[in-house]
C-alpha cells in the first residue's frame, strides 16, 4: 500500500486550487490513499440543498447504520473538499494544514 512520502508535499497546492476535476498522477495516487481507506469514520458529503448546500457526515464502518451527521455545513464544495483533504492529511501525516 501506498504511504505519503516527504516529496507528496508539493501536491497539496495542487490540491488546494483544484480540488475537483483532473489531477496529476502523484496528487492521484494521494487521493487513491486518502479515498481508500477503511469505511469506519471515513467523510461523506450529504447534499442538503443541491449546489448550495452540504454536511459533513462520517461513516460508521458497520452495514445498516446511520452516518454520523457532524454540525459542519459548508456552502462551497471547494471548500469542503478543502476540508477534508487537510482532515485526511493529518491522520496519514500527523500534519496540520493551514486553513
Amino acid at each position: 500500500m501506498y504511504k505519503i512520502q516527504p516529496d507528496d508535499r508539493k501536491v497539496v497546492e495542487e490540491f488546494r486550487r483544484n480540488p475537483i476535476g483532473r489531477h496529476s498522477p502523484q496528487l492521484q495516487r494521494v487521493l487513491n490513499l486518502f479515498r481508500g481507506a477503511p469505511m469506519e469514520g471515513k467523510y461523506v458529503l450529504i447534499t442538503r440543498i443541491p449546489h448550495k448546500e452540504w454536511v459533513l457526515g462520517q461513516m460508521t464502518g458497520k452495514r445498516g447504520e446511520p452516518i454520523r451527521m457532524t454540525n459542519q455545513v459548508f456552502h462551497n464544495i471547494e471548500e469542503v473538499e478543502w476540508y477534508v483533504f487537510r482532515q485526511r492529511w493529518k491522520l496519514h501525516t500527523g500534519e496540520d494544514l493551514e486553513e
